[in-house]
């Protein structure tokens, strides 16, 4: 491959791989930048149901499309970011939000771990403690030896 060809091949490669958003189509952009600007915020908060790895702004798939959707139709109606990131929580489900709220149950999930860890750690060192203490068994009196040396023989 010539100079000019591998330059060319890399134009090509980067306008296709390198857009700001490869999910969001140009139809779905809000007139008014500033928000436009929120939506593309709240789609970077949001999973995409499909993906699970992608937000909905850079997923292609067609429920993140959908997600995207909704979230500009609140923006449009005058719903502020929390009153979004609830509806769309509440049609979906709280693991549609990569960044969860804060409850029990996430705190649990988060915290779990830690707590399981923290506490075999503290029965190990316990076990640990314990056997140390444990006094080695005294010896044998010379009573204790002979009666064992009795059982010990042979029967005749």
């Amino acid at each position: 491959m010539s100079g000019r060809n591998a330059w060319a091949a890399l134009a090509v490669f980067l306008a296709l791989f390198t857009s700001a958003s490869p999910g969001l189509e140009p139809e779905e952009r809000l007139a008014d930048p500033a928000l436009e600007a929120r939506a593309r915020d709240l789609s970077r908060e949001l999973r995409c149901l499909v993906c699970q790895g992608q937000t909905i702004d850079d997923s292609n798939a067609p429920v993140a499309r959908a997600l995207r959707t909704f979230v500009r139709e609140r923006i449009t109606a005058g719903d502020d970011d929390e009153a979004v990131l609830a509806a769309v929580t509440e049609r979906y489900g709280a693991s549609v939000r990569l960044r969860p709220e804060w409850t029990a149950q996430t705190a649990l999930l988060w915290g779990g771990p830690l707590i399981i860890f923290v506490l075999g750690g503290l029965a190990a060192v316990r076990f640990i403690r314990r056997s140390a203490e444990t006094p080695d068994p005294s010896p044998l009196t010379p009573e204790e030896k002979a009666r064992l040396a009795e059982q010990s023989e042979p029967a005749s």
